[in-house]
């Protein structure tokens, strides 16, 4: 997968919630891109989080309506 452009930024999860993506990083061990991000909610597990950008940057389908997993909020 070519990864796309990422702007750093706060992004909404398609479930709602919102969190502010910091950047990409790469797994020196697989070569996996990842989107680094943290949750803008109170949580219990660490601060900072990722997630392949394979799957952030991929399109779901909710109720029959296409959306992107993420959206970067203007």
């Amino acid at each position: 997968m070519a990864v796309p452009a990422l702007t750093p930024g706060i992004y909404e999860h398609y479930k709602g919630k919102k969190y502010f993506v910091l950047g990409l990083s790469r797994n020196t061990e697989t070569n996996e891109v990842c989107v680094v991000y943290r949750p803008l909610y109170e949580t219990d597990w660490p601060q900072l989080v990722h997630r392949n950008a394979e799957m952030f940057f991929e399109q779901v389908t909710v109720d029959g309506k296409t959306m992107p997993r993420f959206r970067l909020l203007g």
